[in-house]
C-alpha cells in the first residue's frame, strides 16, 4: 500500500468493515432464529414467514456494504485483518450472499409464482366431468386434497399457538 492509498483510508471509510462483519454476524444468526421460528410455527417455509422481506432487507444491506468494501482496493489491507481468509474470503462469500439475493429477493420470482399457479389453475380448470379429472379413481379430487392438507397445516399451527399460549 502506497502513502498516498493511506491518506484516502478514512474513519467513515473504515466503518464499513466493522459494519460488514456486524451485519453478516447478524445475518446469520437472524436466518437461524426465523429457520427455528418456523419449526415451532408448523414447520412453515421459511419464504412463508411474515417478516421474511426483513431478511432479505439485512442481506442487500450486507450485499451492498461489501460491494463498497471490494470497490475500495485502500480498504483491503484492513480486510485482511479484520476477516478471516482476508479479500478472497470476503469476494467467495460475498458471491454466495449474492445468489441468496438474486434467488429469494427478485420481484420478478414473485410474479413468476404468480404466473406459474395461474398457469396450473388454467390448466386444471379445462376439466369440466370427474371423467376429465387426473385425479379420479385415485381416492380424491384435486380440491379435496388440498383442502385436507389446508386443515391439517392449520390444526398443526393452531396446536403450536395453544402450547405457546
Amino acid at each position: 500500500m502506497s502513502d498516498n492509498d493511506e491518506l484516502t483510508v478514512t474513519k467513515e471509510s473504515l466503518w464499513y468493515i466493522d459494519n460488514y462483519v456486524l451485519i453478516r454476524d447478524y445475518y446469520d444468526r437472524t436466518v437461524s432464529r426465523i429457520a427455528a421460528r418456523c419449526i415451532r410455527k408448523g414447520n412453515i417455509a421459511v419464504e412463508d414467514y411474515p417478516f421474511y422481506p426483513y431478511i432479505i432487507d439485512v442481506l442487500e444491506e450486507l450485499c451492498e456494504t461489501g460491494n463498497y468494501i471490494l470497490q475500495h482496493r485502500e480498504l483491503h489491507p484492513f480486510v485482511e485483518k479484520k476477516i478471516k481468509g482476508g479479500v478472497k474470503a470476503l469476494e467467495k462469500n460475498l458471491n454466495l450472499y449474492k445468489q441468496e439475493l438474486e434467488r429469494n429477493s427478485s420481484v420478478d420470482m414473485a410474479a413468476k409464482k404468480d404466473e406459474d399457479l395461474s398457469a396450473a389453475k388454467d390448466a386444471f380448470s379445462g376439466f369440466t366431468n370427474q371423467s376429465d379429472d387426473p385425479t379420479k379413481g385415485a381416492g380424491q379430487s384435486i380440491d379435496d386434497v388440498v383442502a385436507k392438507l389446508v386443515a391439517e397445516q392449520e390444526k398443526i399451527i393452531k396446536e403450536q399457538e395453544d402450547k405457546d399460549d
